[in-house]
């Protein structure tokens, strides 16, 4: 019961984390605008910031991508005991660690 209430605590903290980056995203995009004009969308920093949302968008839904195969596999553990998912499973979650 505790460790669920603990990996709750851990997940809204990251929840929370991730909403502030994207007004602090918002924030800057906006601000961006409002510097350059609307009418000139691919000029300097605001052509930057979309890119860079659009990465982040990216790298938020490989993270979650791997998160879900980490899961299954784990899941799987119990049926199956093989040394190649166990070794997946394990460099799954050292690429998400790193990513963090």
């Amino acid at each position: 019961m505790k460790a669920n209430r603990n990996e709750l605590i851990n997940a809204v903290g990251e929840s929370v984390q991730e909403l502030q980056c994207c007004i602090d995203r918002h924030r800057r995009l906006v601000a961006a605008v409002l510097e350059q004009g609307a009418d000139k969308p691919g000029v300097g920093h605001f052509s930057r910031l979309l890119e860079v949302h659009s990465s982040r968008e990216r790298e938020k839904k490989l993270k979650t991508a791997i998160r879900d195969a980490i899961e299954d596999l784990e899941q799987s553990r119990k049926s199956f005991k093989s040394k190649q998912l166990e070794s997946l499973r394990k460099k799954l979650t050292q690429v998400l660690a790193d990513m963090d």
